[in-house]
């Protein structure tokens, strides 16, 4: 039986999302590599975002500059042998210890379009992670936003999280659980935005290629639907408790509701 929604399912964004993430990616490519022209490729790429779970967000400024603590300190209970230890050395015994800030990559995985003849990038498309929409990995992918900006590649944004932060714009898109973004490097600074409803099908938008070739359609509600059918994620995921947060709204619950008594 498939997913109970029509478009993405909010309850990939738990403990399964990473095997969804790298699922999907490779549907995408599979699914671009029909289409596109003899003269492209699609290629995936990994990368590793460094997070720091140890640690918790305690501020994020209007610039989206994080700040973490140094360090975690915690007295130190007062252990004889430990103490005489050090008083044989002659050396002072320390009164804390502090946990030092530990890194974990994070692998994304991203598909990239590169014409055959010169390998040139192309079309980056990025599709969204926690790790890209919180704390130190969103400072990041800010970042890496800006040196894609500064060239000749388009960049393809895929938001299938409800969760963390949003990309910001001069004029805020309407609100929505999903968002797909498209920027082409012939047409910046301006940026075409996909707002998508839970209740919404995913839509087909365009992946852009070199001048003058024409657009490559990629098709996201077939790409999430033949990870469905891949995996099974509807066997694995549990309908019977609240999808991860945020909460839905009350008309969005009571749909739910509706559709899961259905099923």
């Amino acid at each position: 039986m498939p997913s109970p929604f029509p478009g993405m399912d909010p309850y990939l964004e738990g403990e399964l999302w990473q095997e969804f993430h790298e699922t999907l990616a490779g549907e995408i490519r599979a699914q671009l590599l029909k289409v596109l022209p003899p003269k492209y490729v699609a290629l995936l790429a990994k990368r590793y975002v460094i997070e720091r779970p140890s640690v918790s967000l305690m501020a994020l400024s209007s610039e989206q500059h994080v700040i973490y603590p140094d360090v975690h300190v915690a007295e130190l209970p007062r252990v004889a042998e430990r103490q005489s230890a050090y008083a044989a050395s002659g050396m002072t015994a320390p009164s804390v210890r502090s946990i030092g800030l530990t890194n974990v990559g994070t692998p994304v995985l991203t598909v990239e379009i590169r014409d055959v003849a010169q390998r040139r990038l192309v079309t980056v498309i990025e599709i969204l992670s926690p790790a890209n929409k919180q704390g130190y990995g969103a400072v990041e992918y800010d970042a890496r936003r800006r040196l894609l900006f500064g060239t000749h590649t388009h960049l393809l944004e895929i938001d299938l999280l409800r969760r963390g932060l949003r990309l910001t714009f001069e004029d805020a898109p309407p609100p929505a659980d999903y968002y797909i973004y498209l920027s082409r490097f012939t047409d910046r600074p301006y940026t075409d935005i996909w707002p998508i409803g839970l209740r919404d099908r995913l839509p087909t938008v365009p992946a852009p290629l070199l001048p003058p070739d024409e657009d490559a359609p990629l098709e996201l509600q077939r790409a999430v639907d033949a990870c469905f059918q891949l995996v099974g994620y509807e066997r694995l995921l549990d309908y019977s408790a609240a999808p991860p947060p945020p909460p839905l709204s009350e008309a969005d619950a009571a749909w739910l509701a509706e559709r899961l008594a259905a099923r």
